[in-house]
């Protein structure tokens, strides 16, 4: 697959649309995606690097270069904005927050929430990422079997809550938990569900409504708690107290919607990056051993500290080939706004373009033994020689995830606090994934649990 010389400047009209396969009458793509999404985006390879096909009625161009990934996110982020696909799945339960807004009032959310994710801030929040996690350690007995998905997802909304909300969510977590479980299930990518108008009654839809409908609930109650007390330093407070350049506060509305954005993609894809390290950890002993050298000699049986990131090097490797190999936010959406020319093809205006990590990270062009568990290929050579967004588990440009920083702290934290005492035996060598709102395990993770 070769990328075209053809430039912005070339006229989009004198260009060839992109190709892809064969494609029906009426469901276009739709059944060859539905039957399996992943050997649906296995065979899209063969046409290139920049690949169109219809699914559901709507018309899809996926990008396989890190040249094009760069232009949509970043060189030229103007020409495409946020897809309408993905604008109307999120309004289903994050309404207009950060994830799905757009233009002026994005750009005024994003100001306001900003400050919260600031680099002096997230040390702040290291303390109940670190005593959470020591405590999730101290629950479990040797020899016990727990399942790891749920255990990540328990503690990570707890630290996400007590963090970024000083919220002790304990009695709420069912609700949370249940509209995540909801939703992911209403964006699985193989079913039919995830196509259907939210008013047809099938179980799915009935599911979903009720646990956002509780979720809604408990959201309130969650604000009406906070308002009316003095500014602080969390996340929440500065929601509640931000003020724009004309001094108006957030809405009702808004704030919901932030909340719900943070409480699903902030712990979500989080316990997710938790699991799937341990799992690859479970399966790759010699990688395991590596790193229990590193934990025990830099933090010599302390509990790690935000400084100590600094050298637990190994550590931080071991989490970035996690997430090269399974990025919990496993494709990035946009949509052009205008018609545009991308590797020699011209790509028609509201054509939504999907940028996936998960084909992206695993490209033999640019990694070497790519669906291999090798934290150690994260040198500095290395990085060096990768072409700008052959990774990006974070997405890239303007709206990248503003979480970034909370989030690739705490799964440092988390694992380091955790891995220092207990190693865990995974009871399947194999993950069974679906691409749902995020790229999740259709099956429990069960791991036995083994105090060091």
């Amino acid at each position: 697959m070769i990328v075209s010389e053809a430039t912005a400047t070339d006229r989009p009209d004198d260009l060839p649309l992109p190709p892809g396969p064969k494609s029906y009458p009426v469901v276009g793509n739709t059944l060859g995606f539905l039957r399996d999404p992943f050997e649906f985006y296995d065979g899209l390879g063969k046409y290139g690097d920049v690949v169109s096909y219809s699914v559901a009625g709507e018309e899809f161009c996926t990008l396989f270069h890190p040249a094009h990934v760069e232009r949509v996110l970043v060189t030229e982020e103007s020409r495409f904005g946020k897809s309408e696909f993905v604008q109307v799945a999120g309004e289903k339960f994050v309404g207009n927050g950060l994830f799905a807004s757009e233009g002026e009032f994005w750009r005024r959310q994003r100001t306001l929430i900003q400050p919260a994710f600031y680099r002096e801030r997230i040390a702040a929040y290291a303390e109940p990422m670190v005593d959470f996690a020591a405590g999730a350690a101290k629950s479990w007995n040797d020899g016990e079997t727990i399942r790891m998905d749920e255990a990540m997802k328990r503690l990570t909304l707890r630290i996400l809550s007590k963090a970024l909300f000083d919220l002790d969510i304990r009695n709420q977590q069912s609700a949370i938990r249940d509209a995540v479980q909801a939703i992911n299930d209403k964006g699985d990518a193989g079913s039919v569900d995830a196509f259907l108008p939210d008013w047809i009654p099938t179980a799915t839809n009935r599911r979903f409504r009720r646990a956002t409908d509780h979720f809604d609930d408990v959201i309130g109650t969650l604000i009406d708690e906070r308002r009316g007390e003095p500014p602080d330093d969390d996340f929440l407070s500065i929601l509640l107290h931000a003020t724009d350049e004309n001094g108006e506060e957030m809405s009702d509305e808004a704030l919901r919607d932030e909340m719900a954005t943070f409480l699903f993609a902030g712990h979500e894809t989080t316990s997710l990056a938790l699991t799937y390290c341990w799992h690859l950890l479970s399966e790759n002993p010699d990688v395991r051993r590596r790193l229990n050298d590193e934990l025990d000699s830099v933090l010599d049986g302390d509990t790690p500290t935000m400084t100590d990131l600094r050298e637990l090097e190994y550590t931080d490797k071991v989490v970035r080939e996690s997430l090269r190999l399974y990025p919990p936010a496993y494709v990035v959406f946009r949509q052009t706004k205008e018609d545009v020319e991308i590797g020699g093809y011209r790509v028609p205006a509201g054509t939504s373009l999907t940028l996936p990590q998960f084909v992206i990270h695993t490209d033999d062009r640019w990694y070497d033994d790519p669906k291999a568990f090798r934290p150690e290929r994260w040198t500095p050579e290395f990085e060096e020689s990768l072409p700008d967004y052959a990774y990006f588990p974070f997405g890239g440009g303007p709206r990248h995830c503003i979480g970034m920083r909370f989030a690739n702290a705490e799964i440092r934290l988390v694992l380091a606090t955790i891995a220092r005492e207990i190693e865990f035996d995974c009871h399947s060598s194999d993950l069974d994934l679906r691409m749902g709102t995020t790229l999740e395990p259709t099956n429990p993770i069960e791991m036995t649990v083994r105090k060091r």
